[in-house]
């Protein structure tokens, strides 16, 4: 496998006059986890439909695996896996039906192509649901069931455009399992997410994506120092003591502080803290009571307000509407 996975320079897609990918360059080693993280409509999917060679660039290049996205679409296609944030399966066949079949047009014959399928099935689970029809899956087995039809044929690169959206939890930890084995097999995986923690979970490199541009790129702590040295947590007993708690926190660290998501929540990032002791002082000496409070490190959360200037969700899809339709 070439030292990069991925080598992109300008790399850029343009639908009218939306630039939905504006000049980004990568550079991704092979092995491990590469997180792409930003919200809906960052450009984080379009960005993997180039790279997958399912649509072309307007500008720029990009080298997959040591192969042009352009001039050796072929070679790269032969190399690589895409599970796309849809189900790609046949849902009216069985996941055992669909594997077989995939199997096959990959080139397995006979008890070969059932072997295969019955070996993913197994790696992935879903032994017990191997004839049951796709469409009567769970949300989490629909995922792994797609993963596993990307790897009929292991690929030297997997991407992983928003493999959990929409799963609960104990759905989303499966899903993640999945991709440190893949990784601990040999395969690279560059994964696609908005959620946050996922990001910190898998990726050992991140690069933050906003609209259509990199905006940051280094290992999860590389970017939560890069915001500061820490952040205060506070959690008022009372919602109506908010304001109130805020005007202290302001006066007396002396930097704005943020309300959460959280409406009993504050936030402040710090690049001192000596002076979080008499902040909590007089907090207290002033009778508002506090549910909680805590001194860390900048979440992922904090990293991208403070790039971005707002929080890492979304609602539009950074595809174009003909793509959507497709």
């Amino acid at each position: 496998m070439p030292e990069l996975a991925i080598e992109t320079s300008g790399l850029t897609k343009i639908y009218g006059k939306q630039r939905a990918v504006d000049g980004i360059d990568l550079a991704i080693p092979s092995g491990g986890v590469h997180g792409f993280l930003g919200p809906n409509g960052a450009g984080k999917t379009t960005t993997i439909r180039m790279l997958a060679t399912l649509i072309r660039p307007d500008a720029g290049s990009a080298r997959v695996l040591g192969h042009d996205i352009v001039r050796a679409s072929d070679e790269v296609r032969s190399c690589v896996a895409l599970t796309g944030q849809f189900a790609s399966v046949d849902e009216d066949l069985s996941g055992r039906e669909n594997l077989r079949l995939l199997a096959k047009l990959y080139g397995f014959r006979g008890k070969a192509a059932t072997a295969r399928a019955d070996e993913l099935l197994g790696a992935f689970g879903l032994e017990a649901a191997a004839d049951r029809q796709v469409k009567k899956y769970s949300g989490g087995m629909r995922r792994r069931i797609d993963i596993a039809a990307s790897l009929v044929v292991t690929p030297e690169l997997l991407f992983l455009d928003e493999p959990t959206t929409g799963l609960d939890p104990r759905s989303r930890i499966e899903v993640w399992d999945i991709v440190r084995a893949l990784v601990a097999h040999g395969t690279t995986v560059m994964l696609t997410t908005q959620y946050l923690d996922e990001a910190d979970q898998l990726a050992g490199r991140i690069s933050v994506i906003d609209s259509g541009r990199i905006i940051a790129e280094g290992a999860s702590s590389e970017l939560k120092a890069s915001v500061g040295s820490g952040s205060l947590h506070v959690r008022v007993m009372h919602r109506a003591d908010l304001a109130s708690v805020r005007e202290i926190l302001v006066r007396e660290l002396q930097i704005e502080v943020e309300t959460t998501s959280d409406p009993h929540g504050l936030v402040a990032p710090l690049e001192d803290r000596s002076r979080v002791t008499a902040a909590l002082t007089a907090i207290e000496g002033s009778g508002l009571e506090l549910a909680q409070f805590s001194l860390g490190q900048p979440t992922l959360d904090e990293v991208f307000l403070a790039l971005t200037g707002h929080a890492a969700d979304g609602s539009d899809s950074d595809q174009a509407p003909e793509e959507v339709a497709a």
